[in-house]
């Protein structure tokens, strides 16, 4: 079903009655019923026949939560990454239609992309062109030279696989470059700026080096906050980029495979988020040396203060791992249930600065929703829990034709 032809009517005021509601906030499960009308919750009622509506819909036996967020996902890069070269421009653009309607079907109504969007994508979902969760953008993931973000090669010299004015050039140098590269990325439109400040996991290099200087990450996260009040989120896996980068105000360290104290005690002190992306290293048998440190940080940081918000990282297909992820954060992370799910929704929105507009389920609140099967917290298979989803109040069809 097309965002032209919603249901129920965003005009409407629609009553879900009969069911239980989370609370982010407390974690807590209660029975309550929710009115939603123009596209906000208007009501929260304690049970149920306590509200009205023009019309309703039956949640008995299922458990209402806020839509989900994802801090750290890749909706456009599936194309790009089977075929480098040999796709047309507008391919990677395209590619982002059947991943973000898969997301929003799975509950996801809003996401952070890491990088490989650009302007375009968000532009078509918020005009209803294509069905999918709003989009915030990155652009680029900027680096210094040698990077992970650079692409050179001994062979071709530096080359830009994208190709593209809408994805600016992301490699910079020095203090006055690393202004320059924000004012770049601001232009084409990123409402975030990623820094890469070690080396890949996957590629197996350079993961606990510190690729940018104290100078130059202080004057992206200072560029950006002077670009519109925007944040700075980075790519680290070893402890002392994540230090570096919280020492200098970043908003989030992304990934955190390696943390030790010192990185999450600057982490906690600077109020700088942690989005571990633990689908990267937990998925398949979750074995290894990086998925046993990876797990190990993640606790290291939850019991050190430092927040935790979910972001699943997974280039080719996001849309497979966004509901495992918050079960990876209950179980491998430690949260538990109820934490796992609040770090997937209030704190998520608040890592994004979205927290008065969405992430719990209160009046005034813009009506993004998802209805589970059941009334439990249990994480374990969530993506067969879904129901039904709303996304600023308008229903969401989860299968074509139906």
């Amino acid at each position: 079903m097309s965002p032209a032809q919603p249901y129920p009517s965003a005009a409407r005021r629609v009553l879900l009655t009969g069911g239980s509601v989370f609370d982010a906030a407390t974690g807590q499960v209660r029975p309550g019923e929710i009115v939603i009308g123009d596209g906000r919750i208007t009501a929260v009622g304690a049970g149920t026949g306590s509200l009205d509506g023009d019309e309703a819909v039956d949640t008995s036996g299922c458990l209402l939560l806020p839509g989900f967020v994802d801090c750290h996902t890749h909706v456009a890069l599936a194309a790009t990454r089977q075929d480098t070269f040999g796709l047309p421009r507008s391919a990677r653009g395209l590619s982002a239609v059947p991943v973000l309607r898969t997301l929003l079907r799975r509950g996801v109504t809003t996401v952070r992309d890491a990088w490989g969007a650009d302007a375009g994508v968000r532009l078509a979902v918020e005009r209803g062109w294509i069905e999918g969760p709003e989009v915030l953008l990155s652009l680029r993931q900027v680096c210094t030279t040698g990077g992970i973000g650079d692409h050179w090669s001994p062979r071709t010299g530096p080359f830009d696989f994208f190709g593209d004015p809408a994805m600016p050039d992301p490699v910079f140098d020095g203090e006055d470059g690393a202004r320059a590269v924000v004012r770049r990325m601001v232009r084409a439109g990123a409402d975030w700026i990623k820094v890469t400040a070690t080396g890949s996991l996957s590629a197996g290099l350079g993961v606990t080096d510190t690729q940018i200087t104290p100078g130059e990450m202080a004057a992206i996260v200072d560029e950006a906050r002077r670009q519109g009040g925007r944040g700075v989120m980075v790519h680290a896996h070893g402890a002392r980029a994540a230090e570096e980068a919280a020492r200098a105000g970043a908003r989030s360290v992304e990934h955190g495979t390696f943390l030790d104290e010192a990185a999450v005690t600057a982490m906690a002190e600077s109020g700088t988020w942690l989005v571990p992306t633990l689908s990267v290293t937990q998925s398949g048998d979750g074995d290894g040396e990086a998925a046993e440190a990876h797990r190990r940080s993640v606790r290291l940081a939850a019991s050190a203060g430092v927040p935790v918000a979910m972001g699943t990282d997974n280039p080719v297909r996001p849309h497979d791992e966004v509901l495992r992820e918050i079960d990876h954060l209950a179980h491998a992370a430690g949260l538990g249930p109820a934490r796992a799910l609040r770090a997937a929704t209030l704190d998520a929105a608040r890592l994004l600065g979205l927290d008065g507009d969405r992430g719990e389920i209160a009046a005034g609140k813009r009506a993004d929703l998802v209805l589970l099967s059941g009334t439990g917290l249990a994480t374990g298979a969530l993506s067969e829990r879904v129901r039904a989803v709303w996304r600023s109040g308008r229903r969401v069809t989860l299968q074509d034709g139906v």
